[in-house]
């Protein structure tokens, strides 16, 4: 049974990321924008980071483009914004397509293992988040405007299991 732990990504400087290296640890994906409605999520993400980083949460943005062409810059641009706008310190990964053929293989995993609304697969905005467990696999997955200190009490859970 696969679980998270068997893909990689690239960091947003560009060196790869075995997402083995994080076994063990609570992990919160999303996918972000850096011109987006939802864009001031970042801080509440790096307030989670800051929390809970030292319990066992691992944050990890991925710039996506996809969505109202929302996140155009290079990587570098986008790292910088984050860093610059927000204090983002938790790891940003290189921009990836999140939907169709060209979907990155971990999110292509993602929706399959824990569908949207009305149980659709695919991924319908910016800052759609998912939890991992300690074990690998999706705890649960949430909404773009879902507002991330929300997630406090599950995180809570995931790194007490």
């Amino acid at each position: 049974m696969p679980s998270v732990y068997d893909f990689e990504a690239e960091q947003i400087a560009g060196q790869p990321v075995a997402l083995s290296q994080f076994r063990g640890k609570v992990m919160l994906i999303v996918n972000t924008a850096s011109a987006c409605g939802f864009t001031p999520q970042f801080a509440g993400l790096e307030e989670l980071h800051q929390a809970y980083g030292p319990q066992g949460l691992v944050v990890l943005g991925f710039p996506c483009n996809q969505f109202g062409a929302q996140d155009r810059g290079s990587n570098t641009a986008i790292a910088s914004f984050c860093q610059l706008n927000y204090g983002v310190s938790f790891p940003m990964m290189a921009k990836v397509q999140v939907n169709g053929p060209q979907a990155h293989p971990l999110y292509q995993w993602l929706v399959r293992e824990a569908r949207g609304v009305l149980g659709t697969k695919s991924i319908k905005w910016n800052f759609t988040k998912f939890l991992i467990g300690k074990d690998g696999t999706v705890r649960k997955r949430y909404a773009p405007y879902t507002d991330p200190r929300r997630l406090q009490h599950d995180i809570e859970a995931a790194l007490a299991a």
